[in-house]
């Protein structure tokens, strides 16, 4: 009996050590005391947090909003250097995909259907940053490990297909009952206000391709007129409450980029600038008490009423790093308006896809007749009164400004704050010849002056984009902004892909930029 029963010890030893030889590395490696795969909730929280781009960065200096004055902590010129990859966060909305799928969800479920949508904003996000870059055989790890680039324009088409794709899949769950998905930390998992995301992203790609209007391929056009023509089919942004925006939450240590914490750090060390402080003031626009403070030295030491439009003085971004650090020294500049941003920890939320953009947006498109009988005026005022409501600025009524008091210790205090109530009237704003749309070629400066005081703070580089695009705003150049007096056009393209990816990086060169990574090319969409 002992015998048998060593043998069939022996035999059950024998047995796992040959199934052990089989297994590959892979399998060896295996913890299975951990958790060997992620939900595909959890994932998609990633991919949220991945595609938030946060205020107070490089992009906001060459958004030419707030600039630095003192150069430990940056400069304000248009050195560009590579461009972000996103492919690591790609590869999680497909592997998001795939743990949706292996949960036993049906082929079109929540995650597909904003995976689609995730792949038009990361692909297209790079491409407006670098041109060309690899899509089609991107993503396909060790089966491809040299990715060929596509164009800028297949970049577009294919982001559009997934974009159409994406709406019809939400249109589809949500007409089954479907409204809802695991892992949403924008809209608490509404599939629907995801649905007017999708189609707002797409009327914004369309304008970036405003100078390729007569491409059949892309049906600029068309595609524009389809969406603001058929809201049932395309649901769009109807409000602030559709905004796709990150909140920033002090309890779990998320806080805003400006706070409390750091005040003494970027409090005086940036300032306001001209380009966007200039228009504000040009067109007497009362957001500039809620965004700016009044600069001190024109109020303390010239008498100027702290309310005057006057006292708001931004930097010329071209000014020379030193000469901007004595003017801010002594008060010469506004700051950012510290009750407003450096008060809390949590600041404002942070709009990524916004309705008071979509509103310009579309007026744009019906400025440049790409909707007949559209009328441009109508969204480009809901687009203006959007962006005022977002800063509390009554239509007809009574706001209250508050000021840091100079020599105060305590941001937070809010009896450090001397108050003004300032008479604000949409109606008389609206009245001035600058501001009262024209139409023509008048109007589309009009809207994408608004478009630029819109986007403040907010969208990552759309403010430059749209600069890039139309020459509107009027970005300044000097010794502070380097790059020989221009402003920059694109960003290199990871150092990687020139060490990894030689041959195909050298041909993405040569088909665009003459054979160099210059930061001064012309990409496809600006040609």
């Amino acid at each position: 009996m002992k015998n048998i029963f060593k043998t069939a010890v022996l035999l059950g030893l024998l047995t796992l050590s040959a199934t052990s030889c089989n297994k590959t590395l892979d399998e060896l490696t295996v913890n299975e005391n951990k958790p060997n795969a992620v939900p595909a909730s959890l994932l998609l929280t990633g991919v949220l947090n991945d595609a938030y781009e946060a205020p107070n960065g490089s992009y906001e200096v060459w958004n030419q909003y707030y600039l630095n004055n003192y150069d430990y902590y940056g400069n304000n010129r248009y050195d560009f250097g590579s461009g972000t990859a996103f492919y690591t966060t790609l590869k999680n909305v497909t592997l998001m995909e795939q743990q949706a799928l292996a949960a036993g969800s049906p082929a079109t479920n929540p995650y597909s259907a904003l995976g689609n949508f995730f792949r038009a904003y990361f692909f297209t996000r790079m491409s407006l940053q670098m041109g060309d870059v690899p899509l089609s055989q991107a993503l396909l790890g060790l089966d491809n490990l040299t990715p060929a680039y596509d164009s800028q324009k297949a970049v577009f088409v294919q982001s559009f297909k997934w974009l159409e794709q994406a709406n019809t899949d939400l249109t589809t769950l949500i007409a089954s009952g479907t409204t809802t998905v695991n892992g949403d930390i924008y809209f608490n998992g509404s599939l629907r206000q995801w649905q007017k995301v999708v189609n707002a992203l797409r009327l914004r790609l369309l304008l970036h391709l405003s100078k390729k209007t007569g491409d059949a391929d892309l049906n600029v056009a068309g595609q524009f007129a389809a969406i603001v023509g058929n809201p049932t089919k395309y649901p769009v942004l109807t409000s602030n409450a559709d905004n796709m925006q990150y909140v920033f939450v002090s309890a779990t240590n998320n806080f805003y980029p400006n706070n409390n914490r750091n005040f003494g750090q970027d409090g005086s060390r940036k300032n306001m600038s001209a380009t966007y402080v200039g228009l504000l003031t040009q067109l007497q626009d009362p957001r500039v008490y809620a965004t700016c403070e009044p600069a001190r030295y024109l109020v303390d030491t010239q008498g100027q009423s702290p309310t005057s439009y006057a006292s708001f003085v931004g930097a010329d971004a071209g000014l020379d790093l030193g000469v901007m650090y004595n003017n801010a020294g002594q008060g010469r500049y506004s700051f950012l308006n510290r009750y407003r941003y450096f008060r809390t920890l949590t600041g404002e939320p942070s709009i990524q896809v916004g309705y008071p953009e979509q509103c310009l947006n579309i007026a744009e498109g019906i400025n440049r007749g790409w909707l007949s009988g559209g009328n441009a005026e109508t969204y480009y005022t809901a687009g203006i009164q959007a962006s005022m409501a977002s800063y509390s600025l009554p239509t007809s009524g009574t706001y209250t400004a508050y000021f840091y008091r100079p020599g105060s210790t305590d941001v937070t205090n809010t009896g450090n704050y001397d108050t003004y109530s300032i008479p604000v009237s949409y109606a008389s704003y609206y009245a001035q010849g600058g501001v009262q749309y024209a139409g023509g070629s008048t109007g589309l400066t009009q809207i994408l002056q608004q478009k630029y005081l819109a986007l403040f703070r907010h969208a990552g580089l759309e403010a430059y984009y749209n600069y890039r695009r139309t020459g509107v705003p009027t970005f300044t150049t000097g010794a502070g902004t380097g790059n020989s007096g221009r402003i920059a056009l694109r960003f290199r393209y990871p150092t990687s892909e020139r060490t990894a990816n030689t041959t195909n990086y050298q041909a993405a060169l040569a088909s665009q930029y003459g054979g160099n990574d210059d930061i001064n090319g012309v990409m496809y969409v600006l040609k």
